[in-house]
């Protein structure tokens, strides 16, 4: 078998998480934050939709990591995604952090709204 190294380009893996924290391009950042095409910063969480919807036209699918455990989004999130042509996939946040990492080293037009562990 072949192993080959991941490149990310000019784009900033999830490198690790923690009780609170993630760490991204090796900067850690404490509590909810959003990663995408133009960087990480801060998120105020399912309630604050407006940073999801400036990614419109920028990315095809936003993967939401819901904490520890998968939970449910609120149709007041999915549904204006969905609206602008935005895909939501819920996933535990860990998981979320290694979908994220795998489609972005493949080059795919993808963001990352997380809340922590």
């Amino acid at each position: 078998m072949r192993l080959n190294e991941i490149v990310f380009n000019d784009a900033k893996p999830v490198e690790g998480y923690g009780p609170g924290f993630f760490r991204i391009g090796g900067e850690v950042i404490h509590g909810p934050l959003i990663v995408g095409p133009e960087g990480i910063r801060a998120w105020n969480g399912l309630e604050d939709l407006e940073p999801l919807l400036a990614l419109r036209g920028q990315i095809d699918v936003l993967f939401v990591g819901t904490g520890a455990d998968i939970d449910h989004l609120p149709e007041t999130l999915t549904g204006p995604l969905d609206a602008v042509g935005i895909g939501v996939e819920a996933m535990a946040s860990p998981a979320a952090c290694r979908t994220y990492n795998v489609l972005l080293s493949e080059g795919r037009r993808i963001a990352l709204a997380l809340l922590p562990v």
